[in-house]
């Protein structure tokens, strides 16, 4: 494998766990959340939702292992904030693919206009 292919590959095996995160409704509901509210806790986020406090537990822990969430113990409490860098990460990932496209259509529109 060349060394371009080896970084590439290394890169979809990082954005992988990040982008199977993202595409859940209610992990994005919390993302969102705690985007607009900084630190929350479990009862704060499971609050008003139709989602049990059990499953959002599973699904901060899903974000959290995909780099976007961090959450730490305050008393008998865990609170939860997001973790901004990683979802830099996943911007620069769609960023570097819509490049690509844009580059391939430029390709394509010279060789059927030329």
């Amino acid at each position: 494998m060349s060394q371009v292919s080896a970084a590439a590959s290394r890169r979809v095996r990082d954005a992988a766990p990040l982008f199977a995160a993202l595409g859940d409704e209610t992990r994005l509901r919390l993302l969102l959340r705690l985007s607009s509210g900084g630190q929350e806790s479990i009862a704060r986020l499971t609050a008003k939702s139709p989602v049990s406090r059990q499953a959002i537990t599973k699904h901060l822990e899903v974000l959290s292992e995909a780099g976007l969430v961090v959450g730490s113990r305050r008393g008998r409490e865990r609170i939860w904030q997001l973790a901004p860098e990683r979802l830099t990460k996943a911007r620069e990932y769609l960023d570097r693919i819509s490049r690509q496209w844009d580059e391939t259509l430029d390709h394509l529109r010279t060789h059927v206009e030329g």
